[in-house]
């Protein structure tokens, strides 16, 4: 199945004719004029192929604010799927053809040069793209449709409402050819484990609870989305009317027969599941898990490197957490202290509407102070704004504990924290700092909305990602507050090191799961065993490992490496060292491979130090 967002985004169609390739061992010199010329002419090819490539996208359009083909959804056919493939290898045909990356200035070669390694890893990695589980309990069409269409899908007048009922009566045919593409998998042996089917149709049946599939009950989520919205539009209220009724029908003549056939299929194979859990058990799994791995970490590490760097991370955090309990008192083991923050209602908010309220409350307020402390990081802020919002009801009990939501391009929509308010005991009061710090400011949205509002960058890389420089990054700015002197509590600074811990302890469960065939009941065990988080934070987590393999493993490797290039630049920079630069310097290009993050902050320090010795030589 198309990979849908990011596929559109990272595989930007680039056609280039900018230059005759010479021979890269004798470059010929490049006047400015010619450099600026051939990278305006490279970038011109950059911005008119990604327009190719989203017009092949109409969910991509409405996530850029773009209506054009509102009524659409996206292809999701193999035969999609294979052109996309054919597309990607004409464009990094001409790519490597037809550009001299030497006639380039800084900006444009480093947009060449992720361009190419992109196109080639998208293409290497096409024979693994049966290896994924479409519809899961975390994510998947069941659920992308209702949240695509609440979200995403503005109603500002009527065509717009003519619109969404055109999706709707969409959904069954685009239903149809996610049914095909389960079918393929698993007749090539990937089938989710029996765990995931009870969750992923509870969600396909909490979506046809409900007016108009339930006479007599209150309206259904979509049916309600849709009303509300229309019920804002300055139209008469026949034409109000006229539109809810279409799309009660859209519901019922499209929308219950794609989830009834989804729900049959989900019943019928969940006979055939079995309780194996790592990707060990598909064909070739290994291999599959190595490449995973390095395209997630952008690094060359093994998995039992990453195994071995999560047992030693998690040792050194449990000393730290035992320096704390030891300052506040708190007589017994760190397993004590552990159960004690577990359970002590102290640490929670009522399980009520108040208590939730009260959370939502609070999380917005350390955002807000945040804000007015982001001078002493940064040179630089985003334009966008900000803000929380709890969960919607329809998807929190399967979605995770809190996420980020990036900003329309076009400031229609700002960034969103999302917590979620399902299950008030996996939300401790001593985890909020860091919580919001990585989900909010200074985390995501400072690196997510940066990365969109720069200047003279192809979109694909306004739009890109690599979860170890953006995840890497989230995790590092849970520590910076602690520099700033945030986390005053030390229960506080404790929840800031329990986060920590837990991104460790995937390092440990991810690659014990996919690679050393741990259980699911295993990978529980180790997280409730070594954390003080609610079993049900154990439960979440084990199963995302299990139907996203390696994706967890970026946020401790990304934070290792942005801290230790930071002490690289203290190191050799000396009174030199400015964290707002160092900052600058990670943020100014956008998300980027480790490797290349690497090599950025290097040329940085080089270019530091030579101005120092030319001041001095002065």
């Amino acid at each position: 199945m198309k990979n849908s967002l990011r596929t559109a985004l990272l595989l930007t169609a680039l056609c280039l004719v900018v230059s005759c390739k010479e021979d890269s061992s004798t470059p010929t010199p490049v006047s400015p004029e010619e450099m600026a010329s051939a990278s305006k002419e490279l970038n011109d090819w950059f911005q008119q192929e990604w327009d190719t490539e989203v017009a092949l996208s109409p969910m991509t359009q409405t996530y850029l604010g773009d209506k054009t083909d509102y009524d659409k959804w996206d292809d999701m056919s193999k035969t999609a799927e294979a052109e996309e493939l054919e597309r990607t290898k004409t464009r990094l045909a001409f790519l490597k053809d037809s550009v001299h990356p030497n006639a380039l200035d800084e900006a444009t070669k480093l947009s060449y040069k992720l361009a190419v390694q992109q196109m080639e890893d998208d293409i290497a990695d096409y024979k693994y793209r049966l290896y994924n589980y479409p519809v899961n309990q975390m994510f998947g069409i069941h659920s992308q449709v209702p949240s695509f269409l609440i979200n995403m899908h503005q109603i500002t007048d009527k065509s717009d409402a003519e619109a969404y009922i055109s999706r709707l009566n969409g959904v069954n045919e685009m239903f149809d050819q996610v049914i095909e593409g389960l079918k393929e998998r698993e007749t090539a042996g990937i089938v989710p484990p029996k765990f995931v089917f009870p969750r992923a149709l509870e969600s396909s049946r909490n979506i046809l609870m409900g007016l108009p599939f339930e006479p007599g009950k209150k309206q259904s989520t979509l049916l309600e989305d849709f009303a509300a919205k229309v019920e804002k539009l300055d139209i008469p209220e026949e034409e109000k009317n006229t539109l809810k009724q279409e799309a009660e029908k859209a519901l019922l003549v499209s929308v219950k027969p794609a989830y009834d056939k989804l729900i049959a299929f989900l019943e019928d194979q969940a006979t055939r599941a079995t309780e194996d859990d790592g990707a060990w058990k598909f064909p070739n799994g290994g291999d599959y898990f190595d490449n995973a791995l390095a395209r997630t970490t952008t690094t060359s590490m093994t998995a039992d490197e990453i195994h071995e760097l999560g047992l030693s991370e998690v040792k050194r955090i449990h000393a730290e957490m035992n320096a704390i309990k030891e300052n506040v008192g708190f007589k017994g083991s760190l397993q004590d202290f552990f159960k004690f923050m577990k359970e002590d209602k102290q640490f929670y908010y009522p399980d009520t509407k108040e208590g939730r309220e009260a959370y939502m409350k609070r999380a917005t307020m350390l955002i807000d102070t945040m804000k007015g402390r982001l001078d002493e990081l940064f040179l630089r802020k985003p334009k966008a704004d900000m803000i929380v919002k709890a969960v919607e009801p329809f998807r929190e009990k399967s979605a995770g504990k809190a996420f980020y939501q990036a900003p329309a391009l076009d400031g229609s929509r700002p960034g969103t924290y999302y917590a979620n308010m399902y299950d008030i005991m996996a939300m401790p009061k001593y985890q909020m700092e860091a919580l919001a710090y990585h989900e909010g400011i200074p985390g995501h949205h400072m690196e997510r909305a940066m990365s969109q509002e720069l200047e003279d960058v192809p979109m694909f890389r306004k739009m890109g990602g690599y979860t170890a420089y953006t995840e890497g990054w989230g995790l590092y700015t849970e520590y910076i507050p602690k520099e700033m002197g945030m986390y005053s509590d030390p229960y506080s600074d404790f929840g800031r090191l329990a986060m920590e811990l837990w991104r460790a302890c995937r390092l440990v469960v991810d690659t014990g799961i996919h690679a050393k065939k741990w259980t699911r009941e295993e990978g529980i065990a180790y997280y409730t065993d070594n954390t003080p988080n609610a079993e049900s934070d154990a439960i979440k987590m084990v199963e995302r490992h299990i139907v996203m393999p390696a994706q967890a493993t970026a946020y401790k490797v990304g934070m290792n490496k942005i801290l230790a290039l930071r002490e690289k630049a203290k190191t050799e920079l000396g009174d030199k060292f400015d964290i707002r630069e160092f900052h600058d310097v990670i943020l100014v290009n956008g998300a980027v491979p480790l490797n290349v993050l690497e090599d950025m902050v290097d040329e940085w320090i080089a270019r530091t130090l030579s101005d120092r010795t030319e001041i001095s030589d002065e």
